[in-house]
């Protein structure tokens, strides 16, 4: 199968060469990404499919059909030595680093060697990840729970069903209706283990990927086939008995719940494993921040807030909520708005306004009068271009107010001690006392 990578916002043109994709290939991939929710109005928020080349937007992921695959990585400036293949490399590193911290999923890459990272897909890497982490658990054993069944007997086992026993088994005494409890695998969590295994199988190319994955559904053979959509995922309870789940029935949701979409009819026909960046990014750095404020004063909330711009002068109904990406609370009041942003802004020498939209400043002015806090970070991706210095480029004060509004960055290629540098961003003694007055 041909499988082509390409970074967002970046194209891949048609044609027959190296570096160039069959357009028969370019039509099924287009044709699949347009059955994304991603889509959007326009019908253009996977992939563009323009006269003479693909071009990929802010969602990252994998397409694939079955005669080809893209692969679309997001634009992280990493600093590696060698060619595309081990840049490529080093964004998937960052990407799946990005995926654990934002679904909250300890992946264990490191029996991954750097060769794997260069030529497999990120499809295939996860399924990898999944794959190992669920044979292990599955030498462990099954979790197991105590289920009702109700069958008919020769000897008392349970308890009597009377309603059943008297209308079954009325010319029939010797036949008892039992009603019992027994352990039992075949329950929620297992069900949805067999329903992934089935569609990674469908899912990966990697010949070592669909090896074990057959050798999984061996093992599921026995649990009772149900369809995705029919799942009971509200029935599954992670507990002190099964903690050790927890880690895959996260990933069982990455593959099968509302992160992805998968198709299988007309010209679309295929499987995508998709993530829009700004989300991602997002959900990655609210994290982050969490943690890194976690013994502190502070108290963080995402996606919070939720307070109205207006309302009706009629009916009093309030209309246009508000939903910042991060806030940070002390002693009960918001302190500090982060808004996140998956954009490459630049430097104050190219531009005085760095880039930033203006629609992006005005949302900001709106937090400000809403929420009162005192201090607002518009943050983006760092790159390249605005210099070794990642964090606080510029600062400055809205009109009639007292807010400062910065706009800052932060590197998600460099994962080594963010914590701490979100913390330098956060916490630094200059800001912190402004805060206070």
């Amino acid at each position: 199968m041909s499988a082509f990578t390409l970074r967002e916002w970046e194209t891949l043109p048609h044609g027959e060469g190296d570096g160039c994709i069959p357009e028969h290939f370019a039509e099924r991939l287009a044709a699949l990404a347009k059955k994304s929710t991603f889509v959007g109005s326009s019908g253009g928020g996977v992939l563009e499919d323009r006269r003479h080349d693909l071009r990929a937007r802010g969602v990252v992921g994998v397409l694939a059909t079955d005669e080809c695959s893209l692969e679309i990585l997001p634009k992280i400036d990493v600093e590696v030595q060698g060619g595309e293949a081990m840049q490529n490399a080093a964004i998937r590193k960052r990407l799946v680093h990005m995926l654990a911290v934002a679904l909250d999923l300890k992946i264990e890459t490191g029996q991954i060697t750097e060769l794997d990272w260069q030529r497999e897909t990120l499809l295939e890497i996860l399924i990898r990840i999944f794959c190992s982490k669920l044979i292990d658990a599955v030498r462990r054993g099954m979790p197991r729970r105590y289920m009702v069944q109700e069958d008919d007997l020769a000897a008392l086992r349970g308890t009597l069903d009377l309603p059943r026993q008297f209308t079954r088994h009325a010319a029939t005494p010797s036949r008892l209706a039992c009603k019992f409890d027994e352990l039992s695998e075949d329950i929620a969590l297992n069900r949805i283990m067999k329903a992934t295994v089935a569609h990674l199988f469908r899912m990966s190319r990697s010949p070592s990927n669909q090896q074990r994955l057959r050798e999984l559904a061996f093992v599921y053979a026995d649990i009772a086939e149900v369809a995705v959509s029919s799942l009971k995922w509200d029935e599954v309870v992670i507990d002190r008995t099964n903690r050790a789940w927890q880690e895959l029935f996260g990933m069982a949701q990455l593959f099968l719940r509302s992160r992805y979409q998968t198709t299988s009819a007309g010209a679309g026909r295929g499987t995508a494993l998709l993530f829009e960046m700004n989300t991602l990014f997002e959900e990655y750095v609210g994290r982050l921040i969490t943690r890194a404020l976690a013994r502190t004063e502070y108290r963080v909330s995402l996606q919070g807030g939720r307070l109205f711009c207006l309302k009706s002068l009629d009916d009093e109904r309030a209309v246009f909520q508000t939903k910042p990406d991060i806030l940070i609370w002390r002693d009960g009041r918001v302190v500090h708005v982060i808004d996140t942003k998956w954009k490459r802004i630049s430097s104050r020498i190219d531009n005085r306004k760095q880039g930033v939209a203006q629609g992006d400043v005005y949302q900001m002015m709106a937090y400000a009068q809403l929420y009162r806090a005192p201090r607002l970070t518009l943050l983006y991706p760092h790159h390249s271009g605005l210099g070794a210095t990642e964090l606080i480029h510029a600062r400055h004060r809205i009109t009639g107010h007292a807010t400062i509004l910065e706009i800052a960055s932060i590197d998600v290629a460099n994962g080594g001690n963010i914590i701490d540098r979100l913390q330098s961003l956060l916490l630094s003694s200059e800001l912190t006392a402004e805060l206070s007055v």
